[in-house]
């Protein structure tokens, strides 16, 4: 059985995320959806309310583990004996930054391939960023995000 880690912020997961969740699921035996602690970023979650939500948008996949970290991806690469990490970009900047991370991480583990995925279209322009920015105005982000993400986000900014 092939597993591949999906590493990020998630704050919070988006209908983009869950988008390549769910493609790269068929793919693989298993997804390590890996969420990182990420303390120089400031989170509006905490680690522990972003698992939740992560686990509740990806409830209906079978194949999923949801894990925090703040170590190097390719130590959680040899914890969970991952194949490979998938890397979603949506823009060229993102593809530069990720193919970086990939050469670094090729170094350090030779073995560990990169994924790159596009989100399908109707989500290629959604982040976790802008949700919370517009969130956070009173927008309304219901299209873009899980009920249960939208009920935290309500949650965070207006009550």
């Amino acid at each position: 059985m092939k597993t591949i880690l999906y590493p990020g912020t998630f704050d919070p997961i988006t209908h983009g995320h869950t988008n390549l969740i769910e493609r790269t699921s068929r793919l693989f035996g298993k997804v390590v959806v890996c969420i990182a602690t990420s303390q120089r970023k400031t989170p509006l979650f905490t680690l522990e309310e972003r698992i939740k939500l992560v686990q509740e948008a990806t409830a209906h996949l079978d194949n999923i583990e949801v894990v925090g970290f703040s170590s190097l991806i390719v130590d959680m690469a040899k914890e969970h004996q991952a194949d490979a990490v998938l890397r979603g970009v949506r823009s060229m900047t993102d593809f530069d930054y990720e193919l970086q991370m990939a050469g670094m991480n090729q170094a350090m583990l030779p073995d560990f391939e990169t994924l790159f995925l596009t989100p399908a279209n109707a989500y290629s322009f959604i982040s976790s960023t802008l949700v919370r920015e517009i969130a956070s105005m009173g927008g309304d982000v219901s299209e873009f995000v899980h009920p249960a993400v939208l009920g935290a986000l309500h949650a965070k900014f207006h009550e």
